[in-house]
């Protein structure tokens, strides 16, 4: 039968969800509170000639992606065009820089260098998180976890073991490698995980073998090409996208959506799908009776880390630069911990400085560079211009110190910064939080927040606070099930 879905948001999994619903038949409408399209994928263009991605920077897990454009008969190659990265990135010690080779045979002999037996020790670590990623990207994260009885399957029961859900990440990772840097090296990918390595599950090296491995990516004019690519193909499919199109609340009659107030006026629905903020959608759009959870569960949930970004468009080139530095120099577990257990500004932070301009000449004016630079913080903190200004400050020091090049300030003619506070105004984010809920042991599968209402049986969930979990991937995997779960009432 076909049924009328409301979508409410258009980022990553918001525009799955809408694709593959329409894929069936279904009259689609994509509702959005913001001028454009893509929720943290968004970018946006200044007048003097700079393209800036406000969101996601880096191309993990290719065969993921690929398989949302097959399910439509299409390959990503037909909307933009992938450049792998060489190096993958860059890592900033506070005595030495360890660049990422694209080959995986070079990265063993880096391994080597750094450490006797390290290639080898990487071999072993990548054959078990080669099967952690087959496992898990193939058949967890496509169930949509309503009960524990779904992975009761003879390959997940056959795995379990092997997953490692009960070692953490942090010892998992000294039982192959012994120096500092290779540690952090590896420990590196789960921060966005929302957890210090030592409260994540040692099955997450599968994000090791989706980026080191499988290669780091850039898609040709950013990331908003992939954005464009899914909104062509829900358009294509019969979608219809609604922008500046805020969602005021859900209407329930007998136990089942039956209007969304949409820019004030009421629209009928026979089903609809969230990829709003998750607590946004409970404490803001429904009544409290309504509600899967209350705010003592959300108060208690750990979140993904907020971030601080600065958007900088300098009027010159930044010699020594890659694609993606980490600048690492301070210590990994003080960060971590103050991101997650004291949650509090941090003391040394570590960072991250996206150049793509060194790869993509469209997102800059000629001799310019397209620069952002993130630093991870917990959600929830007090948010300020001075504290913004205060770290910026030490991220450019830093930055200079690592290109050997003196007054960069000077050279920047744009600057915009985005922190907590913009998080909770453009995507009304718990906390303003960035990443989604962290993907502890507690809070993985079954025991992330549902996605459907228990309540009222034409209201689903879909998106970062949902199954299966933050980042692109997951984001485009939780869209589809999120669409095929509303379409078989």
């Amino acid at each position: 039968m076909k049924k009328k879905i409301a979508v409410i948001g258009s980022g990553f999994s918001g525009l799955s969800a809408a694709a593959y619903a329409a894929k069936q038949g279904h009259d689609v409408h994509v509702f959005e509170k913001n001028s454009e399209i893509g929720g943290r994928a968004r970018h946006f263009k200044t007048d003097n000639g700079y393209t800036f991605d406000m969101g996601p920077s880096w191309y993990w897990m290719p065969d993921i992606i690929e398989s949302f454009f097959s399910d439509f008969g299409y390959k990503s190659s037909d909307f933009y065009e992938l450049v792998s990265l060489n190096p993958q990135f860059e890592m900033v010690f506070s005595d030495s820089v360890m660049n990422i080779p694209h080959e995986y045979d070079d990265m063993k002999i880096l391994f080597e260098e750094i450490e006797k037996g390290g290639g080898e020790q990487l071999d072993l670590f990548m054959k078990d998180a080669r099967y952690k990623y087959e496992i898990g990207m193939k058949n967890f994260v496509n169930k949509p976890c309503h009960s524990w009885f779904e992975f009761f399957s003879f390959t997940i029961a056959k795995s379990a073991l092997k997953l490692d859900l009960l070692t953490d990440f942090k010892s998992f990772v000294r039982k192959y490698f012994n120096d500092p840097r290779l540690i952090m090296l590896m420990e590196f990918p789960v921060i966005f995980l929302g957890a210090a390595p030592k409260d994540i599950p040692a099955l997450y090296s599968l994000m090791n073998y989706g980026g080191y491995k499988l290669g780091t990516w850039y898609p040709m004019g950013g990331f908003s090409k992939i954005i464009e690519a899914i909104k062509r193909i829900a358009q294509e499919k019969g979608a219809t996208i609604h922008c500046n199109a805020s969602v005021n609340k859900i209407n329930i009659v007998e136990g089942k959506v039956s209007t969304l107030e949409v820019n004030n006026q009421f629209l009928d629905f026979d089903t609809v799908i969230s990829s709003a903020d998750y607590h946004h959608t409970e404490s803001q759009l429904l009544e409290k009776k309504f509600r899967n959870y209350d705010e003592y569960y959300w108060e208690k949930r750990v979140f993904a880390p907020s971030c601080l970004i600065y958007y900088l468009g300098f009027n010159r080139k930044i010699p020594n630069l890659k694609h993606h530095t980490l600048f690492f120099e301070h210590d990994l577990d003080l960060h971590t911990e103050e991101i997650y257990t004291i949650k509090k500004w941090p003391t040394a932070p570590l960072f991250y400085a996206c150049c793509p301009s060194k790869t993509d000449d469209s997102v800059a004016p000629e001799g310019a560079e397209n620069l952002f630079l993130l630093m991870p913080l917990a959600p929830g903190l007090q948010d300020s211009e001075a504290m913004r200004e205060k770290y910026f400050e030490e991220m450019i020091s830093r930055l200079e110190k690592h290109t050997n090049t003196n007054n960069l300030k000077s050279f920047i003619e744009y600057k915009r910064s985005y922190c907590v506070n913009d998080f909770q105004d453009d995507y009304n984010a718990y906390k303003g939080n960035a990443y989604g809920l962290a993907n502890t042991l507690k809070q993985t599968a079954v025991l992330k927040p549902s996605l459907k209402n228990k309540k009222i049986n034409n209201l689903f969930y879909t998106g970062q606070l949902t199954v299966p979990g933050p980042g692109v991937p997951p984001a485009l995997i939780s869209g589809k099930i999120a669409a095929l779960e509303a379409t078989l009432k």
